[in-house]
């Protein structure tokens, strides 16, 4: 069961991200709830991927705040004094790409287990006991000794998420995991993320598929040239949007 609570995980408070002249993120505030799933929204440039990596300091905000656990994510990557480490912050928030990035040289198994013991130092039996238990929960079990390139896309993806979750994050990010798979294998990821949604997951999810995002999200943000232009439940975002960009946007995906 899904239990959300107004305790954020990670909050961005005024992000601001610009690459020279060209800003990208225009003041973006986000309050990630534990047990909350916001689903990111909106045409391509708009800024969706730039402020999903900002959450996990992938990229550097060039103005504003992160917070992890209420307190302040500073620029380096150890914990001080009352600023939390990006390490810390990687340790604890999980990422999943469009691309998978999955190392090609380890095995399924090997991959899902590396992080908890490099990371965690994590005994190597309970690692592979409990990797072997996630790769069971995405349906992968069988493929434990296969390599990367042995895998179709939707596999590799399952994998990602797998490694991710290997890590027990207190929150996922997830950037457009399904844009990268052919179109018949996006619905064996999407059904693997639906079931960490129930779960109680804390989740925030770049995606175009609108169906999905009105399903899973508790929350959806459309946004539109850097700034969040509309926010609120799937429904209203989603099914009876307001905003007339956002009118345009969710139209394309209509019958």
């Amino acid at each position: 069961m899904n239990i959300q609570t107004n305790t954020p995980v990670i909050e961005a408070v005024g992000l601001h991200k610009s690459y020279g002249t060209h800003a990208v993120l225009k003041g973006l505030d986000l309050h990630l709830g534990r047990g909350e799933v916001v689903a990111l929204i909106g045409p391509s440039g708009s800024g969706k991927s730039t402020f999903i990596r900002c959450l996990n300091m992938l990229e550097q905000p060039t103005g504003g705040t992160i917070r992890f656990r209420q307190k302040e994510v500073g620029t380096g990557f150890l914990d001080k004094g009352q600023k939390v480490g990006i390490g810390t912050l990687r340790r604890h928030v999980g990422m999943v790409f469009q691309h998978f990035n999955l190392f090609p040289h380890k095995t399924v198994l090997e991959n899902v287990t590396e992080g908890p013991i490099v990371v965690c130092k994590t005994p190597k039996k309970e690692a592979r006991d409990h990797a072997m238990d996630l790769l069971a929960q995405v349906g992968l079990a069988e493929k434990a000794a296969a390599y990367p390139n042995h895998l179709s896309g939707g596999q590799k993806q399952r994998v990602a998420i797998a490694r991710a979750l290997a890590m027990q994050p207190e929150a996922l990010l997830l950037d457009e995991v399904t844009s990268a798979l052919d179109p018949e294998l996006v619905g064996e990821v999407l059904a693997v993320i639906r079931r960490l949604a129930q779960e109680g997951m804390t989740m925030a999810i770049v995606t175009h598929e609108m169906a999905f995002a009105a399903d899973v999200a508790s929350r959806v943000l459309f946004l539109d040239q850097g700034v969040i232009a509309e926010q609120g439940s799937a429904d209203e975002v989603i099914l009876n949007p307001q905003n007339p960009r956002l009118q345009g946007f969710v139209s394309r995906f209509r019958a």
